[in-house]
């Protein structure tokens, strides 16, 4: 052998020795605890979802799973702290429907709703059930709409804030069936819950975790579920499809992110965890308790999938001249 050549290949041995034994040298993941943003504050929807996976995942990775709660700006602030996190697979995000909505609330949004990260999981769906105020004459959906027809802007309806699902579904309906309602925005569904119960408003979409008990105790009516079946444990409320509009569906969901650039290798094994915590008996007892189907789906489908949301709330948006800024 040459000697340039012999020479040559010794370096290369070497180099490869210590890029052995750096690897090796390198704690398996995970070593230490994890953190989870959650963009709301304790104990709404988005804080249980997060609490509820990150119970299962603490004991699957073996490390505990620090729920970090950053409210703020309708979750932008969570969402930003999420951007800009160190991406080494030890802080990952909760969030929910309005994430892709703000693509297109906000002019100057300081992050990329898709972009800017590494979609994780979809970990379920909440479809929202329409409800009205004992005090509104119409007694079922065809009902509403034909009084929304009849007298433009007279129906006002609640949501638990500008750019929420439970408005923007609101917004898709009326769109879609070409009628005026007046929104009555709220910080949060319990206020609107309360006005709906004294009829200062007539109708509200919500998740059904929220809603079912006031329906069940009678305080108000449930005219429709935003979904394609009807929910098994409330069987007795139909569809808005079955209530009188074909194909409607719309709804909540919660999925799980992580700083743009995390390593994949990480990225598909919380993902893998992820679909494992929503089979469990247990846990998918918990996310019915929430109204929520699981799901649990590759990153590359949840990427797809967000994407697909940024698209069709942005129409959404647009149609009702909708902004934040």
């Amino acid at each position: 052998m040459h000697r340039a050549t012999a020479v040559s290949a010794a370096a290369l041995t070497a180099a490869f020795a210590l890029l052995s034994a750096a690897a090796a040298a390198q704690p398996a993941y995970p070593s230490k605890p994890l953190r989870m943003i959650v963009p709301f504050t304790p104990g709404g929807f988005t804080d249980l979802m997060a609490r509820t996976v990150g119970e299962q995942l603490a004991r699957s990775l073996g490390q505990p799973v620090l729920i970090d709660n950053r409210p703020g700006a309708n979750g932008i602030i969570g969402a930003e702290a999420l951007s800009k996190a160190t991406p080494d697979g030890y802080t990952t995000g909760m969030v929910i429907a309005g994430h892709s909505a703000s693509q297109s609330l906000y002019a100057k949004l300081p992050y990329h709703a898709v972009k800017s990260f590494e979609p994780v999981s979809l970990v379920g769906v909440a479809p929202l059930v329409l409800v009205a105020s004992n005090s509104l004459p119409a007694k079922d959906l065809k009902e509403l709409l034909a009084v929304a027809r009849a007298k433009p802007g007279t129906i006002s309806f609640g949501s638990s804030g500008i750019g929420a699902a439970a408005h923007l579904t609101m917004e898709l309906l009326a769109q879609q069936q070409g009628v005026k309602m007046t929104h009555v925005p709220y910080k949060g569904t319990t206020p609107a819950l309360a006005d709906l119960m004294g009829g200062h408003i007539q109708v509200m979409f919500d998740t059904m975790s929220a809603m079912l008990p006031q329906v069940r105790s009678g305080k108000i009516r449930a005219l429709g579920l935003s979904s394609d079946t009807r929910w098994p444990t409330a069987p007795e409320i139909p569809t808005i499809a079955e209530a009188g509009v074909p194909g409607f569906v719309s709804g909540s969901w919660a999925g799980v992110l992580a700083p743009g650039g995390t390593p994949k290798p990480i990225v598909d094994r919380l993902s893998s965890e992820i679909a494992k915590i929503v089979r469990l008996p247990d846990v998918r007892t918990r996310l019915a308790e929430l109204g929520v189907e699981p799901s649990g789906n590759t990153p590359a489908e949840f990427r797809a999938f967000m994407e697909a949301e940024v698209a069709r709330w942005a129409k959404v948006i647009d149609a009702a001249k909708i902004r934040l800024d």
